[in-house]
């Protein structure tokens, strides 16, 4: 039996312990019921409840929620479009968030579906400084998709020379 302020009442019987934990206005509550014998702590069960859930609350409180962000962009896409997209990946990354890039393809653009796919690398290149790939490529009807997860870490300074890299290398395809 352990007392409200922790100090230890001995062994005693049930009847005892229920009638001292009523002497004193509290619970009786069981807190380790596979010891030999049983041990029982007197204390008042509803603040505890309280204090259990507030320190719940205060944990939530304290965690970071991480969200599923979505970048979507066509296989023809301009080179500028290309950095903006590119950036808005690199500051959700940065952020926390995943990013789900969409590469959509329409009408006479699945006959070429090897640009898009050279597009995607590269923007994946681009990223891979501060992120990771979660899932690979993969084809959802006439989308091609892959999933970023944040990774690495660095400075503004040097994502924007990776940025810049994209546009580059989108230069050299003639888009």
């Amino acid at each position: 039996m352990i007392g409200p302020d922790g100090q230890q009442l001995g062994i005693m019987k049930v009847y005892e312990a229920l009638r001292k934990a009523e002497e004193m206005d509290l619970d009786l509550v069981e807190v380790a019921p596979n010891a030999d014998p049983p041990v029982c702590r007197i204390m008042d069960f509803n603040k505890y409840k309280y204090e259990q859930k507030k320190k719940e609350r205060e944990a939530k409180k304290h965690q970071k929620q991480s969200q599923l962000k979505e970048i979507r962009f066509k296989a023809r896409i301009d080179k500028h479009d290309l950095e903006i997209k590119v950036k808005h990946a690199r500051e959700f990354l940065e952020d926390g968030h995943k990013v789900k890039m969409t590469l959509m393809f329409r009408g006479r653009d699945l006959a070429h579906k090897e640009i898009g796919e050279n597009l995607l690398n590269n923007v994946i290149e681009s990223l891979s400084d501060i992120a990771q790939v979660d899932r690979d490529k993969r084809w959802e009807g006439n989308n091609l998709t892959v999933i970023m997860a944040p990774g690495k870490k660095k400075n503004r300074s040097e994502s924007k020379a990776d940025t810049d890299a994209v546009a580059v290398s989108s230069e050299e395809k003639g888009d």
